[in-house]
């Protein structure tokens, strides 16, 4: 048994395959968590636990599966708003098409309201897959001042953690820019004033190239008040990068730096057009890559080179972009995305099981300043219980191949996030799932006319 204090646990979760992603004692066949006031205060054996906190309330798994909640560090709630609707124009075929036709119209559609629902809507959907953490990147060039605000609201509804930014861009006009800046500004001192350890903030840009270098030094000047880190698109597409180099003659990544955007609490999504310079960078600073494998082959702008920048000792965390709910799909997809981008079958087994567990985890556990994606004594309590009655012997050497094979979003049956329960047999316990999605509908409904 590994345990903090002496304290009583108030709950305890156990009888269950316990999955604890600690390297110290990975699996435990019978295990339990002991919980007090939303951190975890011991890990051990079910009976060992419930001798020690014979008082504590106890959540019996029946067997299922017990491990961390699972923590997605790139997404974009508001695309929920996009399930469903018809384009005006013809497909587009490249990239900054599918940019220009599809999301800069509907973000710029998006009112408060539009913003609430869609992360509402967004929030309770990776609550229903075991996600507890999530780190949003937001835009709505229509309805800037008080977006974050809004989606804040949605996570303090669904309790969900969450880390949220907006998404600075030149793209509509230096008023919408500066808007931008000052949205991250008054997030970031709302997060500092609150205190909720639930919500943080990073300063949020778009991409290379829709960010002038004027626009790039009143962001490092502004995130520097806070020192807090940037979320920001890098070289998703080929063209991005093509610009960068022939207008800036550097690489995105070096511009990045120029401007002090790299550093370890900045997060760089996609990194798909980048080099073994630009990879140096990233390890040189901490800079973490954040990898979004089903989007990328969605939006076909290539595979990005996260076997190479693992083996140079970069830190990549994966994410959806937005397109599904579900890590434990992303994860699938990143293992088959490497393998067929190599021609090689024998690779990406152990790198994509490490991004989501282990790099994921480190990024949020530096980010909200206290252990998650873990269960170990002194992390947050963010659990779920998974229905998996496995077909062949589990222990610690396989589990990969078991989440690999057996295990998706749609089986998570328990989520607690800091030690509430926020889904019980997959019933959302803090929101009226039928009102939200009922008003969502209407407010998308009424979005899709103004796109």
């Amino acid at each position: 048994m590994v345990k903090i204090g002496e304290e009583p646990a108030q709950l305890l979760v156990g009888n269950g395959r316990l999955i604890t992603h600690d390297e110290r004692m990975p699996f435990l066949d019978n295990g339990c968590v002991a919980i007090r006031e939303g951190v975890i205060v011991a890990v051990g054996a079910t009976a060992e636990l419930q001798a020690t906190h014979p008082c504590a309330k106890f959540i019996d798994a029946r067997g299922r599966v017990i491990m961390p909640g699972i923590i997605n560090t790139h997404t974009h709630l508001y695309s929920t708003f996009a399930r469903g609707m018809a384009l005006k124009d013809d497909a587009p075929s490249i990239f900054t098409e599918i940019l220009e036709q599809v999301w800069w119209r509907l973000d710029k559609a998006l009112t408060l309201d539009d913003v609430y629902w869609s992360a509402m809507v967004g929030m309770m959907a990776s609550t229903r897959c075991g996600v507890t953490t999530i780190f949003d990147h937001h835009a709505s060039p229509g309805a800037v001042p008080g977006s974050l605000l809004r989606i804040a609201e949605a996570a303090r509804q669904t309790g969900l953690r969450s880390c949220l930014c907006y998404e600075v861009s030149d793209r509509d006009g230096a008023e919408i820019a500066n808007l931008g800046i000052e949205e991250n500004r008054a997030f970031l001192r709302y997060c500092a004033d609150t205190g909720d350890d639930r919500l943080r903030g990073l300063f949020g840009m778009h991409a290379s190239f829709t960010l002038s270098d004027e626009t790039l030094v009143r962001c490092s000047e502004t995130a520097a008040d806070f020192d807090a880190g940037f979320h920001v698109h890098t070289a998703e597409g080929a063209s991005d990068a093509e610009s960068c180099r022939r207008e800036h003659g550097m690489s995105i990544v070096e511009r990045w730096n120029k401007f002090g955007i790299l550093k370890a609490a900045s997060l760089l999504a996609h990194c798909i057009h980048i080099h073994r310079h630009d990879m140096e960078l990233l390890r040189a600073t901490g800079t973490k890559a954040i990898h979004n494998p089903q989007s990328n082959m969605s939006n076909a702008v290539g595979c990005a080179p996260v076997l190479e920048m693992m083996r140079l000792g970069v830190h990549v965390g994966l994410g959806s972009d937005g397109y599904s709910a579900d890590m434990f799909e992303s994860m699938k997809a990143a293992n088959l995305l490497q393998k067929h981008d190599a021609g090689d079958p024998r690779v990406a087994w152990a790198e994509p099981p490490q991004m989501l567990f282990q790099e994921n985890a480190a990024i949020a556990s530096e980010c909200f300043g206290r252990p998650i994606g873990k269960l170990i004594p002194g992390a947050h309590a963010d659990i779920i219980l998974v229905n998996y009655d496995p077909p062949t012997p589990m222990n610690a050497e396989n589990l990969s191949g078991h989440i690999q094979f057996g295990f998706s979003g749609g089986a998570v049956e328990m989520v607690l996030i800091g030690g509430q329960i926020v889904m019980d047999d997959r019933q959302l316990l803090t929101v009226d799932e039928r009102e939200v999605m009922a008003k969502s509908r209407a407010a998308a409904a009424e979005m899709w006319k103004r796109f």
